[in-house]
Parts: structure tokens; C-alpha cells; sequence
């Protein structure tokens, strides 16, 4: 039974949070105590910073930053328990002692190198780094703020760069605005460097020139960055960030991803950084791990600091200055570069101190209990507030699994301020299916239940597959369903029934994810037509191969073989949701489920979706409710010729409503394995 909290005045009005939720009414005071706390902290900024943007500015002083007046470098470093700071570089002969800095009374380490001091100049392209001292002895280090970090072929040994050409790049895309993609993106998450079809890694000029186009042309108006943020392994997928403000060197120069985005802009298309706060790379070299020597520093000392199943570093949200550190990261690539907004990665690890490792979610106590970080809740607040602050239109997604209430909540209801949350449960849910379950045996109760389930008043983002689907050790949905045959019988005029199977499986469940999982949509890069395998990043298990980090576009073009039908599902798919609003309608509405013939019908936008998952069964005059008379037509069928089918519905027919036992119906020929898409018309 709910009752009221005791310590809440009765006439005390509930958080909007509440009044949606009444199970949330014993935690109110805990809803309640994160709105104060957030509060007190961002009066606490105010006095001090003046704003919270200003707050988030740290970049503007630390690392190196030009000064016009002085003419020269400042470089600054913050390094409280450091004993001693050097900067070294090709400027100076990397001699350790030539540069020192100077400490000041907040722990920020400074020095000025003028464009007159020709035995210690800094031009563009001079490569640096920081020389710390330490308890500890001394280290070369990379700045924690660098722009610019780049890899000697050779030694394979990181450096910063300093980056200040002459020219800087014009943007033209100042007409973009996004506020229609907040309330329906259709996501496109990709990978420059896998973008190319070569056995190389790719660059942000390719993307631009080959790859947008293709996105465009397939109706996603919105690409989600993966791996920009610099990272010493490729292979970790960028998800091991050593350098928060450099754009990876590996795809090219930041003027190059700048017209990426600028590109992008142009074309409708809004962009999404995948952004990594949840946790950093360990390596010393090129990372911030135990920068000052103090053992903590950027993150919590001893193993609260280590992240038990990623190998990486734990930030502490609770410390001044890494919050600082992280809401100026967000500025930075939101001002320089134009993102227009983050995907954050690895939002229930940042949520709980247990990480979500191992473990289920199924009471409101564990949202609410000593499980929670709130200094993580308390940062994520300043994040998305910082972000809409900057840019009001900003896209903001959370990597959650936990289902924590009031993530995707604006803060003045009690929520987190997420705009949208990933479903992941949804490709976990079709992964199990395609892995335990034959297709007689799927419950279609079980399906709509799992494709529907999500808190009210929070966005979802659905999807069939990611890039965690299509990791190594792993298959996507293509893949599973059609398995070594996607090899061998994909040729146009091969009848092999395992490719008819997978390729008919495959547009239904994308489609019926599209249709009944969420508020936006969600793509990886190459499954639109099913790509043929995972992906494996170059590494020493696979003698350094880029085999698997490409995506062959050359099959969804070739017109003998399958993929190009596929594509062509993916595009008429998008196509239809976009031009029906079907992301901004509510949610659908159950029609009719019938686990005899294995057939799903539900209503949204208007439109009347029709699934039959039958192995063999097909049904003539098959009739169902639908909620308003008239005439209907097909609009999407995904038995269609183009779509590689089979032909049988005539979509050039108009159905009329008739009435029976009372009500309106529609009788169909409802073909086995079968997605139509009706709107009336009359």
C-alpha cells in the first residue's frame, strides 16, 4: 500500500514525478533531498563562477591556450599533490628541466612561453608533453586537457600536438536547428574508422563524402559518433578515453571532423557524441591514472577507483574540480565542434557502487537505497542542465539497463534530465528468442509485453541491434538468423529457404521494433542490410586484421545479390515512419493477438500494423478490428518484390470496413511471415 511520506507537510504538493508515478511516494523525500542538494551546489557555482557555464570553462585556462594579447602560450595544469611540473617537447629538446612551471595556491600549475623566445618557441605541429613529479618520481605525462594527441609510427608512443593553423575552419550551417529530431530521431550509430570498405582505418573526409550521403538517402537525420574521443587501443571501441578533449588523430584532423559535422548539418542531419564519463583508460602514459602522484586525484582511491569488469578508471563525481573537468568536456564539444548532443555511455554504472554488475532490477528500493552513487545522480544533473543550458534543442540519451525512475525526467519534476533512454532490453529479448526459441514457439503475448514495457513519460530509444550485437563473440540479427548461408546463397535467384526465412524475420523485426518499442529509433552501421559479419577490431588474437573493422557496402549495392533488398525494406521503412510522425504519436494500441495463426495487430499513428510470424500458415479473409471505418490501403508490405518477397498481396487494392458482432473490421490475406502497414484513406 503507497502512503504518504511523514516527513512532507500534507499540503505539500507532490513532484510532478510522483503525481505520474504513485508508487514513487514513499521515496519522495529522497527525490526531493536530490533537488536540494542540486540546488545548494549550483548556488554554491553561482557564487563562485558566476553561472554554471562559466563553471564549465575550465579548458579556457587549462592545458595550452593562446594568448592574442601577450603573444604566446599559456599552459596550465591542475596537479594539487604534484611535487614539481615540467613542460617538454620537441620546442625544447624534451629537456626535463628547461620549462618549469609554477604552482598556485588552488593547485594549478602554470607557465607562459612567448612567441618571441625562439629557443623555446611553440609553433604549430610541436609535439609535448608535461614532465610530473611526484612522491612517486617523475613521469613524462600527456596534459589532461590536451587538444591534439598524436601516435608515433614507430614507437607507437602518444604525444600531444599543438594545433593552431592559420586558417580556421568556416562553418556554414548556423540555419541548422534541431527540434523536430528531438522528438523523432531516427539514430544512425557508426564508426568512422570501420566506415571504409578497404582494410584500413577510415577518415572523417571519407565519412563525409561517401557515408552521409547514404544515410541521408535512407531518411536518419540523426548519425551517433562512436570512438571520437581519443583512445590509445582501437580495439576498445573508443570506450577507453585517455584524452576527453582531443578528437582522435587516427581519422584525421579536427578541421576534417568539423566538416563532417558542418556536412552533416547541411544535409539535415543532426549529431550525436558518444560520450564517455562513466569511466577512463588505466594506462599512465597517456591517460589521467594517478596524474598528481596522489592516488586519486581525477578518480576514488583504492579499488573504489577500479571498475571490476572493464579494466578502466572510476571518476569521483562527489570532487569539485572532476566535475569541473567533466561539464567543461561537454562545453568543449558542444561549442568547438557543434555536437548536438551526447549519447552517454555506461549510465548504470555511473548510477549504482555495485555498477549493475550481475544484478536485476525489480524493486524501487534499489533506485532509491545506499546502492546509489549520489554523486553520480548529483553530477548527471549538472550535466544535462549544463547541456540544455548551452543548447536547448540538445539531444541527451542515457546507456541505462537499470530502469532508474526519473532519468529521462526534466529536473524540475524530480527527474535526472535525460531526454531519452536506450531500450536495451529489446536486443537482448530478440537475441534470446533467435538463440533458445524455435519459431513455432514464440509468444506473441511475451513479445508486445517486452517491446511495450517502459515508464511512462520516458522516452525510449528502441533497437534490434547495436554495436554490442555485433561485437565479436557475438552475431547480429542477420548473422543468427541466416548463419553460414549468408555466404553462400544470397545470390538473387537462390531459392535456399534458411535465406528466405532469415531475410522475412529480419524486416519483421526490425519493423516491429521500429513500430511498437520506443519514441526514437536506433540503427548500427551496415545491419540496414543485414552485413554479413561482426565486428573485431585489429588486435594480436586476430594478427592484426581489419577484415571484420570495415563494412562491405558493396553487397547492399550489388543487384545480383539479397542485401539490396534489405536496404531497400530499411529505407521504405524509415521512410513511412517519418513521413507518418509515427515516433511523436503515442503508444500503440493492441488489436488483436492471436497465437493460433501468430498474428499481431496493433494501431499507432493512425496507421494499422499487421505481423504474422507463422512459419507456414497463411490466411485468407482473415479479419480483425480496427478502430475507425473506412477505406485502407497497403503502404508497406514487406512481402513485396522489391523488398526480396514473395509477391502475394496485391498492394494496389483498397480494403473497405465492414461492420460484424458490432463492430468495424477488415479482412486480409495474411500471408506467413509477413509485415503490411495499412492507412486509411477514406
Amino acid at each position: 500500500m503507497i502512503t504518504e511520506p511523514t516527513d512532507i507537510a500534507p499540503s505539500t504538493p507532490h513532484l510532478p514525478l510522483v503525481q505520474q508515478d504513485a508508487w514513487l511516494a514513499p521515496y519522495e523525500p529522497v527525490l526531493r533531498a536530490r533537488l536540494e542538494r542540486l540546488a545548494q551546489r549550483l548556488q554554491e557555482i553561482n557564487q563562485q563562477y558566476g553561472s554554471l557555464t562559466k563553471f564549465a570553462s575550465a579548458h579556457q585556462r587549462l592545458g595550452l591556450n593562446y594568448d592574442p594579447r601577450r603573444k604566446g602560450y599559456w599552459f596550465r595544469e591542475w596537479a594539487p599533490a604534484a611535487q614539481g611540473l615540467f613542460l617538454v617537447g620537441d620546442f625544447n629538446q624534451w629537456d626535463r628541466q628547461a620549462t618549469p612551471l609554477q604552482r598556485s595556491q588552488d593547485g594549478v600549475w602554470e607557465v607562459f612561453l612567448s612567441d618571441k623566445d625562439y629557443d623555446q618557441r611553440l609553433t604549430h605541429g610541436s609535439r609535448y608533453k608535461v614532465h610530473v613529479v611526484t612522491q612517486k618520481g617523475g613521469k613524462d605525462r600527456l596534459p589532461a586537457t590536451l587538444r591534439r594527441a598524436v601516435q608515433d609510427e614507430q614507437s607507437k608512443d602518444f604525444a600531444a600536438q599543438v594545433w593552431r593553423p592559420e586558417t580556421q575552419f568556416a562553418w556554414t550551417d548556423q540555419k541548422f536547428r534541431i527540434p523536430n529530431f528531438v522528438r523523432e530521431p531516427f539514430i544512425y550509430e557508426c564508426h568512422v574508422g570501420m566506415a571504409t570498405e578497404e582494410a584500413r582505418t577510415g577518415t572523417y573526409l571519407e565519412f563525409a563524402e561517401n557515408i552521409l550521403p547514404r544515410i541521408q538517402d535512407l531518411g536518419y537525420n540523426c548519425i551517433q559518433l562512436m570512438a571520437v574521443m581519443e583512445h590509445p587501443y582501437y580495439g576498445s571501441f573508443g570506450y577507453h578515453v585517455a584524452n576527453f578533449f582531443a578528437a582522435s588523430s587516427r581519422f584525421g584532423t579536427p578541421e576534417e571532423l568539423k566538416h563532417l559535422i558542418n556536412e552533416a548539418h547541411n544535409r539535415g542531419i543532426a549529431v550525436l557524441l558518444d560520450v564517455v564519463h562513466s569511466h577512463a583508460v588505466k594506462n599512465e602514459a597517456e591517460g589521467l591514472a594517478d596524474f598528481d602522484g596522489s592516488g586519486g586525484q581525477y578518480f576514488h582511491e583504492g579499488e573504489r577507483g577500479n571498475h571490476p569488469g572493464w579494466d578502466s578508471k572510476l571518476f569521483n563525481y562527489g570532487r569539485p574540480e572532476v566535475q569541473q573537468f567533466l561539464l567543461s568536456n561537454l562545453r568543449y564539444w558542444l561549442e568547438e565542434f557543434h555536437f548536438d548532443g551526447f549519447r552517454f555511455d555506461g549510465v548504470t554504472s555511473m548510477l549504482y557502487h555495485h555498477h549493475g554488475e550481475g544484478v536485476g532490477f525489480g524493486h524501487y528500493d534499489q533506485y532509491f537505497g545506499p546502492e546509489v552513487d549520489d554523486d553520480a545522480i548529483l553530477y548527471l544533473q549538472l550535466a544535462t542542465t549544463l547541456v540544455h543550458d548551452c543548447k536547448r534543442s540538445a539531444l541527451l540519451i542515457a546507456e541505462d539497463m537499470s530502469g532508474m525512475p526519473g532519468l529521462c525526467r526534466p529536473i524540475s519534476e524530480g527527474g535526472v534530465g535525460f531526454d531519452y533512454r536506450l531500450g536495451m532490453g529489446i536486443p537482448d529479448y530478440w537475441i534470446k528468442l533467435l538463440k533458445h526459441s524455435r519459431d513455432e514457439d514464440w509468444n506473441l503475448h511475451d513479445l508486445w509485453y517486452v517491446l511495450t514495457n517502459r515508464r511512462a513519460g520516458e522516452k525510449t530509444v528502441a533497437y534490434a541491434e547495436s554495436h554490442d550485437q555485433a561485437l565479436v563473440g557475438d552475431k547480429t540479427l542477420a548473422h543468427w538468423l541466416i548463419d553460414a548461408a549468408i555466404y553462400t546463397h544470397m545470390h538473387k535467384d537462390d531459392p535456399d529457404p534458411v535465406v528466405a526465412r532469415g531475410m522475412a524475420l529480419h524486416k519483421l523485426i526490425r519493423l516491429l521494433t521500429l513500430a511498437l518499442g520506443g519514441e526514437a529509433y536506433l540503427n548500427f552501421i551496415g545491419n540496414e542490410f543485414g552485413h554479413p559479419e561482426w565486428v573485431d577490431f585489429p588486435r594480436q588474437g586476430n594478427e592484426w586484421s581489419f577484415h571484420f573493422a570495415r563494412r562491405q557496402w558493396s553487397l547492399s549495392t550489388n543487384p545480383e545479390l539479397k542485401y539490396q533488398y534489405l536496404l531497400a525494406f530499411d529505407k521504405a521503412m524509415v521512410t513511412t515512419a517519418r513521413n507518418r510522425r509515427l515516433l511523436a504519436a503515442g503508444p500503440a494500441h493492441e488489436l488483436n493477438i492471436d497465437s493460433n495463426n501468430q498474428v499481431l495487430i496493433f494501431e499507432r499513428a493512425g496507421l494499422i500494423f499487421v505481423f504474422s510470424f507463422h512459419v507456414d500458415r497463411s490466411v485468407f479473409d482473415y479479419r480483425f478490428f480496427v478502430p475507425q471505418a473506412g477505406r485502407y490501403r497497403i503502404i508497406l508490405n514487406s512481402d513485396d518484390a522489391q523488398f526480396g518477397g514473395f509477391q502475394r498481396v496485391d498492394d494496389g487494392l483498397t480494403y473497405e470496413t465492414f461492420e460484424e458482432d458490432g463492430v468495424n473490421k477488415l479482412s486480409l490475406y495474411v500471408t506467413n511471415r509477413t509485415a503490411l502497414v495499412l492507412q486509411r484513406i477514406g
